[in-house]
């Protein structure tokens, strides 16, 4: 085992955040290890979670820095802990070297506003563009080394995703 491979995992949150016809708000990342070309650069919401702070709480304010908007319901959180691992040629740059991947808990959330309720370059700007997508759009567009995460987020909530 390197000594990469002994980091632990970043403790993160993930969000479908998903409109009324069941598409999934996926963002194309400005910059990092996400942006690997310009088609498979798109991924949902996510974000670290903080020191003392609950993976809700943290879903909650990661929606309001990545999206701009706190207009939505709560409808499931993941059963389980999600992971994956930083490609190799992101270590150990990212993230300072200090963990491996991230360990995410993933929340399915109703948008109950409006497209114009949503403002992505409201507070530190992830993304550049954003678009509701289907799963099977959303699949095929997103970061390449996220997708085994992707799938299974997808699988799990299979039932409100369109």
């Amino acid at each position: 085992m390197t000594e990469f491979e002994k980091l632990p995992y970043r403790p993160c949150v993930g969000m479908m955040v998903l409109n009324r016809e069941g598409r999934a708000f996926i963002g194309r990342r400005l910059e990092g290890p996400e942006h690997v070309d310009d088609r498979h650069a798109w991924q949902m919401p996510q974000g670290g979670v903080d020191d003392g702070e609950t993976p809700i709480e943290a879903a909650c304010r990661e929606l309001w820095e990545e999206v701009g908007t706190s207009q939505a319901l709560l409808l499931r959180e993941s059963a389980r802990w999600l992971t994956y691992d930083l490609p190799e040629e992101a270590r150990p740059a990212h993230w300072k070297g200090r963990w491996v991947g991230q360990a995410q808990r993933w929340f399915a959330l109703a948008f109950t506003g409006r497209d114009s309720d949503i403002d992505i370059a409201a507070h530190d700007q992830e993304f550049d563009a954003w678009q509701w997508m289907t799963a099977a759009e959303m699949l095929d567009r997103i970061v390449p080394f996220k997708r085994p995460t992707y799938d299974a987020v997808v699988e799990e909530f299979r039932d409100l995703v369109k």
